[in-house]
């Protein structure tokens, strides 16, 4: 668990993006594909698909900011629909949905917003749904030191949805639970109940 008040988190890939590169790969993945770049409105597209993946890939900075629990605050914390955006790392297409998570705070409690940016932390990089939920868990536990910690992710895939089986409109849920939220039968239900998925 950390002490300090505040860790900067950055996720650092070993080397940055080499966007001249990437363009030039688009360009001969999309003339592979029979995509002519030819007309005005396509001679741009490869630039703009390497500046694309690019932001895709690269989550900000931010402090995890924490806060002694003076008040000894011992109920649930819970942020629900944080917009959630990857990319699936099997066809590096975009899967989109929610993530709720919360927390039974211990001795420090978490800045709010914080949440959000350790879903987007872990989110902006290739990944498969089920890592994500556990990443983000686990990291909090570790950071935080909470009592119990709780993550379900609710997503689209278009890897599914289209292509593939083309099942238009189906999602996919995953949830981690860890400590007192994945001991205690009533503090699960209350988690799952104030996220809206039926346990």
């Amino acid at each position: 668990m950390q002490s300090s008040s505040a860790l900067r988190v950055v996720h650092q890939p070993q080397t940055g993006p080499d966007l001249p590169a990437a363009e030039a790969a688009a360009a001969e993945l999309l003339t592979a594909l029979g995509i002519s770049l030819e007309s005005e409105s396509l001679r741009g597209t490869p630039r703009r698909m390497a500046q694309a993946y690019a932001e895709l890939l690269a989550p900000r900075a931010f402090d995890l900011t924490t806060f002694p629990n003076d008040e000894q605050y011992d109920e649930l914390v819970l942020a629900r629909s944080i917009p959630l955006r990857s990319l699936c790392e099997h066809h590096l297409l975009p899967f989109v949905g929610v993530a709720h998570v919360g927390y039974l705070p211990g001795e420090r409690i978490l800045g709010l917003s914080k949440l959000a940016r350790v879903v987007e932390h872990f989110a902006c990089r290739p990944q498969v749904q089920e890592r994500l939920t556990k990443q983000i868990a686990d990291w909090l536990a570790e950071q935080l030191g909470p009592k119990g910690v709780g993550v379900v992710i609710e997503a689209e895939h278009t890897c599914m949805t289209l292509r593939g089986v083309r099942a238009t409109g189906s999602s996919t849920v995953t949830s981690t639970l860890l400590g007192t939220l994945r001991t205690d039968a009533r503090s699960r239900q209350e988690f799952f109940a104030l996220t809206g998925i039926n346990a």
